[in-house]
């Protein structure tokens, strides 16, 4: 499955931004596995949200309640919405994918930067 996405930018602390991936290459999409990770300069990758086949959602301790994971199957699409931006929320924000029952997330699209500041 292949991977684009989209909403990245410049946003002040306290801000919102949406952002988007489009998935193609496959007609199962409903049967993905599909998150959100980021990386952060001097950081590893880490897993912000994901969403499973049963639309049940799971979410690191750092944006609880502050983000939501979507998805729309019929679109293939998922979404990130963020909220209440922090500065340490900068980071490059990557869409990923993994069949249900596959053990870690292998295919990835190619990031797009989210930046909070003032």
């Amino acid at each position: 499955v292949q991977l684009v996405e989209s909403g990245g930018g410049l946003v002040q602390p306290g801000g919102s931004l949406r952002l988007s991936c489009v998935a193609s290459g496959t007609n199962r999409f409903s049967m993905y596995v599909m998150g959100w990770h980021r990386q952060a300069p001097g950081k590893q990758r880490e897993l912000v949200a994901a969403t499973y086949v049963s639309s049940a959602t799971t979410y690191n301790d750092s944006v609880k309640g502050r983000f939501t994971i979507s998805r729309d199957n019929a679109k293939k699409m998922v979404y990130l919405q963020m909220s209440n931006l922090r500065p340490e929320d900068t980071a490059v924000y990557y869409c990923s994918a993994k069949f249900r029952g596959e053990p870690d997330f292998d295919s990835w699209g190619q990031g797009t930067q989210v930046t909070v500041s003032s």
